[in-house]
């Protein structure tokens, strides 16, 4: 089983939209489309809908050495409003570290606006991940 396929298990992220673009050791593309049911009572892309998208990407680097590696902290500052359209979560480890990784999400929409930016520190367990090791590039 390949690790984009495993993350399928995401059940909130998935029914929230998100899906996996494209995973690489230390790197993931997601993307999700705004659509009615994201929108917050003024009418913009709910902040949990876009924390989601980021938190999904995170997993998809965080998880990408085979290890088992949770959340331990994370941080998100909404740029700019979305209320339609594509968004795509682009996450790269900035900090590899084989017990705390440092990971940083941007969130932009289709034209390469910067909505927002998720910074996340994980904690990689022993336990390995029962997923196929990616040797290039695995997209969905």
């Amino acid at each position: 089983m390949k690790l984009s396929e495993f993350l399928l298990n995401d059940r909130f992220a998935r029914q929230a939209g998100a899906e996996i673009l494209t995973i690489e050791p230390g790197y993931a593309k997601v993307r999700m489309e705004v659509t009615p049911d994201h929108l917050n009572a003024t009418g913009v892309c709910q902040g949990g809908a876009l924390f989601t998208l980021a938190d999904l990407a995170f997993a998809a680097v965080a998880n990408s050495y085979g290890q088992i590696t949770l959340s331990l902290s994370a941080n998100i500052t909404f740029l700019k409003a979305a209320s339609n359209g594509w968004l795509y979560a682009e996450a790269r480890e900035v900090h590899h570290h084989n017990r705390i990784p440092y990971i940083e999400v941007r969130i932009a929409q289709e034209d390469g606006t910067l909505i927002a930016i998720m910074t996340s520190s994980g904690y990689r367990k022993k336990d390995i991940l029962p997923v196929e090791p990616i040797t290039d590039t695995e997209q969905s």
